[in-house]
């Protein structure tokens, strides 16, 4: 497949990296050839400096060739202008990053797919949505949605505990520490299924003779109804539910999280500069109040009810920052934490921290332009943060190879877990024997590069 990237800022260097490893014909475009040198020893890819406006140098990047066109760069009007080209010129399917809510209304796209575009990314608008979801429950480090929420995938750090003995895992108040997972299963599988555990940095696919450990980070996916139940067992039954919310850094993250939370939280929004303390006045809701000053202002933020609050957000765009932030709050006592976290590469130490939820823009757009490169009918993709792993949406095909046995038998690639599934619009866990039939949603959790071997299970 033959992929053209317009732009080598962080998204775009991004995508190049992750393409790359899937073995794809990528050519980056950027008229910065500073931005392009070092990734030409870095990454087993084509770099051309030259504008992706530039109807020649869109020609001499064999445009007519493109299976994909992604444009993001900076400017929003640079990256309609180049897909519109593209397509013009040959381009198979294009996709542009925007930073404007208008362009990202359902009434809207129909327009744009006639501009030649068809698909509009806007990274603080995804991002701002995984912070609403994520922020649902005090006690999970991050959830997924499907199914309208009726089904839904949460991560829950795993604590320090006295587990009983083996036989008392039937006492509901007992807590999933230190016991296997066929344990559990026997008594509670029919609530959740443990489709994966992360432990000393790495995410594996767990069997029924695996213990939950404390620090485990153990994925669960269930339905709305087991989810008080995983609150129960993980010993999370005192955790209060998100109410008070102090924002830290008025950037458009914070603005669109904004939008994205709750009306029912009380939210607070810390920003040192004056003058976009009044600008965030006109572009928040009418319920957020905006406070001039620093985040780290330790007498400021204890005079906010520092120690009442439920839910602390570091958004500023200095990831050190956000991250030491996040560890004074949870270190003061607040129970749920998100910060974003750009640099990559400082994941692992932000998970060591204990910083809580991370929030990583480039990965959510990386997500959605993901899910385009699949041959399978695929309705969604999640590139997690704390995890070397990939959760999709798939909807199952007539005569595509899932469905020929059950799951069980059906010899899927090694670190790939089916969860869940959505049946006639029911949401219902799935077991060894389950039978997938054609229009069933099927969401599977993947660890490694193993997303790019099961597409075409669903062809």
């Amino acid at each position: 497949m033959k992929i053209i990237i317009a732009g080598a800022g962080a998204v775009g260097t991004h995508l190049a990296r992750l393409l790359s490893k899937d073995n794809m014909d990528v050519t980056l475009m950027d008229s910065d050839v500073d931005k392009l040198s070092k990734l030409n020893t870095e990454l087993d890819i084509m770099t051309l400096p030259k504008s992706p406006t530039s109807i020649k140098a869109l020609k001499s990047a064999d445009v007519d060739d493109a299976d994909l066109f992604i444009a993001v760069t900076p400017h929003e009007s640079e990256n309609l202008t180049c897909c519109m080209l593209a397509k013009q010129l040959g381009a198979k399917r294009t996709v542009a990053r925007v930073d404007n809510y208008e362009y990202m209304k359902p009434e809207n796209l129909t327009l744009f797919r006639n501009m030649g575009i068809e698909s509009l990314i806007y990274p603080e608008l995804l991002a701002a949505q995984d912070i609403a979801s994520s922020s649902k429950y005090s006690w999970v480090r991050q959830m997924w949605e499907f199914n309208n929420g009726d089904m839904v995938l949460l991560s829950v750090m795993m604590h320090e505990s006295n587990p009983r003995s083996d036989n008392e895992i039937e006492n509901t108040n007992n807590i999933l520490v230190g016991h296997t997972l066929k344990q559990i299963g026997i008594v509670h599988g029919h609530f959740f299924h443990v489709v994966a555990i992360k432990r000393n940095g790495e995410t594996v696919v767990p069997y029924g003779d695996e213990k939950i450990l404390p620090r485990d980070l153990v994925f669960f996916m269930t339905t709305k109804e087991g989810i008080s139940i995983i609150k129960k067992l993980s010993g999370k039954e005192d955790y209060p539910d998100t109410e008070h919310t102090v924002i830290i850094g008025g950037s458009k993250l914070a603005v669109r999280a904004d939008w994205a939370l709750p009306d029912s939280y009380s939210l607070k929004i810390i920003e040192p500069d004056v003058e976009r303390c009044q600008e965030l006045g006109a572009l928040t809701k009418d319920r957020t109040l905006i406070i001039n000053g620093e985040g780290y202002d330790m007498d400021l933020l204890n005079d906010e009810g520092f120690n009442h609050l439920e839910a602390f957000f570091s958004l500023t765009d200095n990831d050190e920052q956000n991250i030491l932030a996040c560890v004074a709050a949870r270190r003061k006592g607040v129970r749920k934490t998100i910060a974003q976290v750009e640099n990559i590469d400082y994941f692992d130490m932000a998970e060591n921290l204990d910083v809580g939820t991370i929030i990583n823009k480039k990965v959510i757009a990386a997500s959605h332009i993901y899910r385009m490169l699949l041959q399978g009918d695929v309705d969604n993709v999640k590139m997690l943060t704390v995890a070397d792993a990939d959760v999709a949406e798939f909807i199952v095909k007539e005569k595509s190879k899932v469905t020929q046995y059950p799951i069980m038998q059906l010899s899927l690639p090694r670190g790939v877990n089916i969860g869940g599934m959505i049946r006639d619009g029911k949401s219902m866990l799935v077991s060894g024997t389950t039978q997938l039939q054609a229009g069933d949603k099927v969401v599977v959790f993947c660890i490694g590069n193993t997303l790019k071997k099961l597409d075409k299970w669903f062809r």
